[in-house]
């Protein structure tokens, strides 16, 4: 059964269109009341968090007024980390969790997710349950049942300690100065005093949000001032999140980027060595073919999952694994957070450069991130569907991959956000990736063309 609203990341799109309206969240708080007071009973609390979106104001008020008409309570915690909430939602005993944001998106999108009241995605039952209640009209419970509302106003500070709980005891670090990007959003109070409290020098960088630059040119997805930035102030480091505080890349002291399969490599590695990395790694089809060539020499078991942290969640669960991630800096360690964290990968990797006494471009090198060239090509229809039954496009991959003998990867990907497919070919010559790349790409182009 397919869902109207919810995708594999919530409800989200353009604020003012579709969903994504204040009436539309108000039915959306009264419908999610209902179903969580049937769960958890009548006086069921749900905690509520955001980003620092504009349009968040507008949604944080339209939830607490359909939360409360069902007869839920609820905590507010303002802007914070998307982590943080799930985080909150567990420690305070709520029904569940919701974050008002869009992520990485910039700031005219936002965004509805929830937790459960484990602090993971709310179960796909319960969201089915909620999308039939808004067929319903809401309806109010009695004036004596109404939900209340409460700020909770020590919530930054509860996920600072969290945060620093999650490092070996006695762990500092002092001397190391780091600058950090808060990409204007979630992380702008809690990084810079995470890092701070451990004895790092922080120059925090893009911490000024005014709603409407979350994103802008800066964090995760725009990691270039930070380079400039770590060069500019001879830091050791440079730490850049996203708008909602759940990915994290970083520089080294050149101002070279530190992507999410490095992050990974480096845990996996310093966990190994300390023997407490619990199984194997999980990354998706999308890692880069030098991650799983290092962890094949180390003798680190490696597998894939489908793109989208939500699939690395499972499979990790799956293989009762606890680390595994995405390039894009969404890091899983299950043993310190029930989802991802880039505050908390962040310290992980600070807790390595500490301990080992290693530079984090020493860490990084110890990896070799093969050239990957990727290619959108446009592709309607049911002609998407069917790449693996076109002949030519089968012995087109076929060659691909003869050429690369052994020494990459081709991965052909239908989007699903887009109309595109996405052709990838890794290997180590670049010249040589780009022109198998680009060949493949046409013969996908053409073949879905005839197919269709």
């Amino acid at each position: 059964m397919s869902f109207r609203y919810f995708g594999t990341d919530g409800i989200r799109g353009r604020v003012g269109q579709g969903a994504i309206t204040a009436e539309f969240t108000l039915r959306l708080g009264w419908a999610a009341g209902r179903v969580l007071s049937e769960e958890h009973g009548s006086r069921a609390s749900v905690v509520i968090g955001k980003d620092t979106r504009i349009s968040g104001y507008m949604f944080e008020s339209a939830l607490e007024s359909g939360l409360a008409a069902a007869g839920v309570d609820v905590l507010l915690l303002g802007p914070m980390p998307t982590p943080a909430i799930a985080h909150m939602t567990r420690s305070m005993g709520a029904a569940a969790g919701v974050v008002i944001s869009a992520s990485h998106n910039p700031f005219e999108d936002n965004g509805i997710k929830f937790f459960s009241d484990t602090g993971q995605k709310l179960p796909d039952e319960l969201q089915h349950r909620i999308e039939a209640r808004l067929d319903e009209p809401p309806t109010h419970v009695a004036p004596h049942e109404l939900g209340k509302a409460r700020r909770i106003e020590d919530a930054t500070g509860r996920y600072v300690e969290y945060c620093k709980g999650t490092v070996t005891y006695g762990t500092r670090f002092d001397g190391l100065r780091l600058v950090v990007d808060c990409a204007n959003g979630a992380t702008y109070r809690i990084a810079p005093d995470v890092f701070r409290e451990l004895g790092a020098e922080v120059i925090a960088l893009h911490h000024e949000p005014d709603g409407l630059n979350i994103n802008a040119g800066c964090g995760s997805t725009h990691p270039e001032s930070l380079s400039s930035a770590v060069v500019e102030h001879g830091a050791d480091l440079g730490v850049a999140f996203d708008g909602d505080g759940d990915r994290v890349l970083m520089v080294d002291h050149a101002g070279r980027l530190i992507d999410g399969d490095q992050i990974l490599f480096i845990l996996a590695c310093a966990r190994a060595a300390r023997g407490d990395l619990k199984g194997g790694v999980v990354g998706t089809v999308m890692s880069n073919f030098g991650l799983e060539e290092a962890f094949d020499r180390r003798g680190i078991e490696f597998v894939r999952a489908r793109v989208g942290d939500r699939y690395v969640h499972e499979a990790l669960v799956g293989n009762n694994w606890v680390l595994g991630g995405e390039a894009s800096g969404h890091i899983l360690c299950l043993d310190r957070a029930t989802t991802g964290c880039g505050i908390v990968s962040a310290l992980q990797v600070l807790e390595v450069v500490a301990a080992s006494e290693r530079p984090l471009a020493a860490l990084a090198a110890d990896m070799l991130k093969y050239p990957q060239v990727m290619i959108n090509v446009p592709v309607d229809g049911s002609a998407r569907d069917s790449l693996e039954d076109n002949p030519a496009i089968s012995d087109a991959v076929r060659r691909v991959e003869g050429q690369l003998d052994g020494q990459g990867r081709v991965v052909l990907r239908p989007s699903g956000t887009e109309p595109v497919v996405r052709v990838m070919v890794e290997g180590r010559d670049r010249a040589g990736v780009q022109a198998l790349a680009e060949e493949l790409a046409g013969v996908v182009q053409t073949g879905a063309s005839i197919g269709h």
